[in-house]
């Protein structure tokens, strides 16, 4: 076993394909003293057990520019490594199995065109020519990505390992991370089981262990772990090896081929928490017991989907824990806690997908010291304290779980959780047909039904059932008088006699009013971009 050095620039810890993607990029970019920590094997943690499905799709541009930057990536690494990764384009298909799912599904392929995705729109027995062996009898269309695809874990893990290696990075396995050291605000060194290495920046991609590793500087990490399954078959007559990827969101479930057979898994509504006191000790490669019971519900929905399933052999019913977020989002960048402590966990089952690109951009971010393009959707800072509350963040991870395959409506709130942070007009509010939504915790006023009107959003994607209410309020602002109640408004006091120059040189608006002003603007970084928009009083 290699001696661990004393010193390193940056120590990345987890070997799963988080890890050594980061690793492998941060060495392809130059960093050459770069060190991952394993505890166990690499891929012990969450790896080894992904489906291994890589879809590209996002309804946010940025997230679906990193998801194809993995596809880039997947296409030349086993040329460039030498060792297979598994990875082969066959497709991904999307089924819609009613008016309001194939209207979500057209708005994304709009959406796709926009990010510079192949797209087709199909009919039932277009998408059945592509997949057999599914009934389409209750189809009304479907989607296909030609550049989607799906990978081997393990296989793609150790393919960017090598990569790693190859340019200079340093992997040891076996080795436990046991405290990180912190001076004045940022990190000094990782304490191991085999000694201590002084570093500048520590990257914590412990998968769903990484709110423990986080906790070692006071970071916050907000994930829990969950119970997911997938089941395969042995080969079925008809499933070949070009078959697309197919998600079948109205069903909650997924499929690949492996092997001539089919890995079936999805995500049900009721999802089944892990870990919730704490993880056993020593676990590495680690499967729970197959829960047939709880996977019932999938099967069903999946036989009238794919007949032949009902005659299949089954070879496995695999349950790996797996880290789950409260808004179904990934978990990237810097902590506000700690400088040079970066987080890249918490994949909610797309960490094979989404790897080559996130740690491509968590390398960039740490060489730059900014992401390379927006990643606010992902990024850490985006929680606030109610995250800071174990027993909510599960309550509403478990809510996003089960939405993970559901149509996303326009303006949709969660229910979970809540009420949990109310202002001291809430109730007030409330008898005055206040419909709330949700911000960090917060409860917000959205809009007032009026008498007799019923005050619950009824989510659509064409006409809201608020229009109207909205249309009031408005026009009551504009001819009459509004009282807004910003409780929820984070207020922040800038006092010095350089406030003004200060807010002058960050803000884009001109802030130098007299007293008693108000003016809208937004705050700029160096380069010129908007980091958040605000109200600036001059009191």
């Amino acid at each position: 076993m290699a001696e661990l050095p004393t010193q390193a620039q940056v120590v990345v810890i987890g070997g799963g394909i988080i890890g050594t993607s980061t690793a492998y990029h941060l060495a392809k970019l130059g960093w050459k003293d770069v060190i991952l920590i394993e505890r166990n094997k690499l891929t012990s943690g969450t790896t080894f057990h992904a489906a291994g499905l890589v879809g590209q799709l996002r309804s946010n541009a940025n997230i679906t520019q990193l998801l194809g930057e993995s596809v880039k990536l997947y296409q030349t690494l086993e040329q460039e490594t030498g060792l297979a990764t598994g990875w082969k384009m066959n497709g991904g298909l999307r089924l819609a199995c009613n008016e309001e799912r194939w209207t979500e599904v057209r708005r994304q392929a709009t959406t796709a065109r926009s990010f510079g995705l192949e797209m087709h729109l199909l009919s039932p027995k277009e998408a059945q020519d592509l997949w057999p062996l599914m009934d389409v009898s209750d189809v009304v269309g479907a989607a296909f990505l030609p550049t989607d695809g799906q990978a081997n874990p393990s296989d793609i893990t150790q393919s960017l390992a090598k990569g790693a290696r190859m340019n200079g990075a340093r992997i040891f396995e076996d080795t436990d991370v046991t405290g990180i050291e912190v001076e004045n605000g940022r990190v000094r060194a990782v304490q191991t089981s085999r000694g201590r290495v002084a570093c500048e920046v520590v990257v914590n991609c412990a998968g769903q262990w990484a709110r423990e590793v986080g906790a070692m500087v006071g970071a916050n990490v907000p994930l829990v772990s969950v119970e997911h399954q997938y089941m395969v078959t042995e080969p079925i007559p008809g499933v070949a090896s070009s078959l697309p990827t197919l998600r079948d969101p109205d069903r909650l479930t997924y499929y690949k081929e492996e092997v001539g057979g089919l890995v079936m898994g999805g995500y049900e509504p009721n999802p089944i928490p892990w870990a919730v006191d704490g993880f056993p000790e020593g676990v590495s490669f680690h499967l729970l017991q197959s829960n047939f019971d709880h996977f019932e519900q999938l099967m069903e929905l999946a036989l009238g989907r794919v007949p032949a399933l009902e005659t299949a052999g089954v070879k496995q019913l695999i349950n790996g824990p797996e880290s789950f977020t409260p808004d179904g989002n990934f978990i990237l960048g810097e902590t506000p806690e700690v400088r040079g402590f970066f987080v890249g966990a918490g994949f909610n089952a797309f960490g094979i997908a989404a790897g080559g690109g996130a740690g491509k951009a968590l390398a960039q971010w740490i060489i730059e010291g900014r992401p390379p393009y927006d990643l606010w959707p992902v990024d850490i800072l985006r929680f606030g304290r109610n995250h800071q509350d174990v027993q909510w963040v599960r309550e509403r991870t478990l809510e996003a779980y089960g939405k993970h395959y559901t149509i996303a409506w326009p303006h949709e709130e969660h229910h979970s959780g809540r009420p949990l942070r109310r202002s001291p007009l809430y109730s007030l509010l409330l008898s005055q047909g206040a419909v709330f939504g949700e911000k960090l915790g917060w409860e917000r006023p959205n809009w007032f039904a009026a008498p007799g009107e019923e005050a619950r959003d009824r989510y659509t994607f064409g006409r809201p059932n608020w229009v109207d209410a909205v249309a009031r309020e408005h026009n009551a602002a504009r001819s009459a008088v509004a009282v807004f109640d910003q409780t929820s408004f984070s207020k922040f006091l800038m006092v010095g006699k350089d406030a003004e120059a200060a807010l002058s040189w960050i803000c884009a608006n001109d802030v130098a009013r007299p007293v008693g002003s108000l003016v809208y603007t937004q705050m700029l970084n160096a380069r010129g971009g908007i980091e958040c928009d605000l109200t600036v009083g001059r009191l």
